[in-house]
């Protein structure tokens, strides 16, 4: 059997840890290093890709989505002043050098030999009649350069005028003017379609966490109306004192050169609406040719036009010493370099209006579509009934930068108080442009039929009223009416651009509405244009009536939309998405409004939706475009 000795080595692991326990302990540690080991290496890992262990997600969600508001807010700052810099430029630039360019001396001496009345004749042709054709190209040049491209290149055009008047030539000074002409509608057109996207995408910022702003569908109706109001506020607040920023060339420069009235205003025999039946009745005979002060263009949203004031018996020369060439370069110079500071402002500041995305999927109906929607547009009565809106639009700004600047404050005044006239009127509209706020609490009708009553007042007390020649007791009244007359421009220009803001909130049709709403008003100003030899009777006269028409056409529109009376839209072809590329290599995958889930189809754009709160019926697409 053997020695109890001789077994023993066949237990002998087992047995040393019988008689040493700490055996157990020395392997536990071992295995248990190698888990920690592994561990470790993990919570290394989490702590160098991972989350902080104070982050917060919510809380760096709310810090993102205020930048991104912080963002559209300055987008809005930077394009109205740019849009302020820019008209305030260009106006400022015309009026100096049409009053340059009017007088004979100033003819004589620096343009003897090239025609300079000739030449201002075919500018004017140039900026009135151009505009009549935008409504064939302005949507599609919007879609094919995207919102933000065509503000800048219309603010490029509007440099490019600045930049002409360096040398005053047919060949520098028409072209350019055409090109202005061109550019007027795209340019009014791409801005309030800029001002009411950034309302919606304020607005998506704000309800970031709402399931149809994440799964991009169109928002419930009317849930932007509050931010396009603030929106459209801030812009013609900023905007309107581009009338402000046009008078400091004539303030700080032409101003010292300028006769006092007893001199130009020596042979005018009658103010206002006499004014015409005076030089029919020979008053002014073989006396000075009449003041040819087309000294504003387009001055808003509108189309943009120089609109011929006359004032019989105006002396042919007002100035009593002529400028330096240097210092009318060293003007100019500061009008450029302000020109190029809002192309700047544009290029640098603004924001895109759409995501890349959605830029693809609205030009992507196809280049036929877009340029058949705005007349197909057309068919919707709510426009139809403000179309002589938009046209009274178009004629109350010229009248006040031209017929009453001209046949009653230059009549009463003289030259020199043109700027103190016109600086009246834009500080006004700045400053009342904030009454709009008020259709956050009240219906939106109130500032429209605000401004209409207030405009009504004014042109009956022009009927009736004319001022005497050189009477400067007069001056408190007139001032009155071009602050009033500055309230009432403020609350129709700011009102029409919220109600379409608020009638059409697809994104896919605000570029056609707003360029329907500019290319009437540059009808209006083509009219202006052709209207200039007419008695200023007559012209109060037509005004007045347009007015009349356009309140009562636009009340009924408000009526039948109370009534949920079916307007017809057109409808918008899906995107013809090409699969080239990961963009659009799923069906669904796209940023066009309904395409992802059942909120939204825009296969059914020509569906019924009311403006006054409650839906209508959705069955009626047999009826509709």
């Amino acid at each position: 059997m053997g020695h109890p000795e001789q077994a023993a080595p066949t237990a002998g692991p087992e047995v040393a840890m019988e008689k040493d326990p700490s055996c157990y302990q020395d392997a536990a540690k071992t295995v248990a290093s190698d888990g920690l080991g592994a561990e470790g290496m993990e919570t290394q890992l989490d702590d160098f890709v991972g989350a902080p262990p104070d982050y917060n997600e919510e809380e760096e969600e709310q810090k993102y989505f205020r930048r991104k508001r912080l963002g559209v807010v300055k987008n809005v700052l930077a394009a109205s002043l740019a849009g302020m810099l820019t008209y305030g430029v260009y106006l400022g630039l015309l009026q100096m050098q049409l009053i340059l360019h009017y007088d004979e001396t100033y003819r004589e001496v620096k343009y003897s030999n090239i025609q300079l009345e000739d030449i201002d004749r075919k500018v004017l042709m140039g900026i009135n009649v151009t505009p009549v054709a935008a409504l064939l190209y302005t949507p599609v040049l919007i879609r094919f350069f995207g919102t933000k491209w065509a503000m800048f290149l219309a603010v490029g055009i509007y440099a490019l005028f600045v930049s002409s008047n360096y040398w005053e030539r047919y060949y520098t000074l028409v072209p350019s003017a055409v090109a202005i002409g061109v550019a007027i509608v795209p340019l009014w057109a791409s801005m309030g379609n800029y001002i009411t996207r950034m309302a919606q995408k304020y607005y998506e910022y704000v309800n970031y966490k709402e399931e149809h702003v994440q799964e991009q569908q169109r928002a419930p109706r009317g849930a932007c109306n509050a931010y396009i109001v603030v929106f459209q506020t801030i812009f013609y607040t900023c905007f309107h004192l581009s009338f402000v920023c046009a008078q400091m060339p004539m303030l700080f420069f032409l101003n010292n050169y300028l006769y006092q009235l007893n001199h130009t205003l020596s042979g005018v025999k009658h103010c206002g609406e006499r004014a015409a039946a005076g030089r029919q009745r020979g008053a002014v005979a073989r006396g000075p040719p009449q003041l040819g002060l087309s000294l504003w263009p387009r001055v808003l949203p509108p189309a943009g036009t120089l609109s011929h004031g006359t004032l019989p018996g105006f002396n042919t020369t007002v100035l009593q010493s002529l400028p330096r060439s240097v210092n009318l370069i060293i003007v100019e110079s500061a009008l450029m370099a302000a020109a190029f500071l809002a192309m700047l402002m544009v290029l640098v500041l603004c924001g895109s209006a759409y995501r890349p995305t959605e830029e693809i999927d609205l030009r992507s109906i196809g280049w036929g579509n877009i340029f058949q929607l705005p007349f197909k547009h057309m068919r919707d009565y709510r426009l139809r009934h403000l179309f002589p809106l938009f046209i009274y639009s178009g004629f109350e700004v010229l009248f006040v930068c031209t017929g009453f600047s001209l046949n009653y404050g230059v009549c009463a005044l003289g030259l020199e108080k043109l700027a103190y006239l016109l600086t009246a009127y834009g500080l006004s509209a700045s400053a009342f442009s904030s009454l709009a706020l008020c259709m956050l609490r009240l219906r939106r009708q109130v500032p429209l039929l605000a401004g209409a009553i207030v405009h009504a007042a004014l042109l009956v007390t022009l009927f009736c009223w004319a001022p005497e020649p050189r009477y400067l007791l007069q001056a408190p009244l007139l001032y009155s009416i071009a602050v009033l007359w500055g309230m009432g421009s403020a609350l129709n220009k700011t009102g029409i651009s919220i109600l379409l803001g608020m009638l059409y909130e697809d994104k896919e049709r605000q570029d056609f509405v707003f360029t329907i709403y500019h290319w009437w008003q540059a009808l209006a100003i083509f009219t202006v244009y052709l209207w200039s030899g007419l008695p200023m009777k007559a012209k109060l006269s037509i005004m007045l009536l347009t007015l009349v028409v356009a309140t009562g056409a636009y009340l009924w529109m408000e009526r039948k939309l109370a009534q949920h009376v079916t307007y017809r839209l057109p409808r918008i072809p899906r995107p013809r998405h090409r699969m080239h590329g990961y963009r659009y290599m799923e069906e669904d995958d796209s940023d066009e409004t309904g395409s992802e889930g059942d909120g939204g189809n825009n296969n059914d754009e020509a569906r019924v939706d009311s403006t006054s709160g409650d839906d209508l019926p959705r069955d009626d697409e047999d009826q509709l475009g």
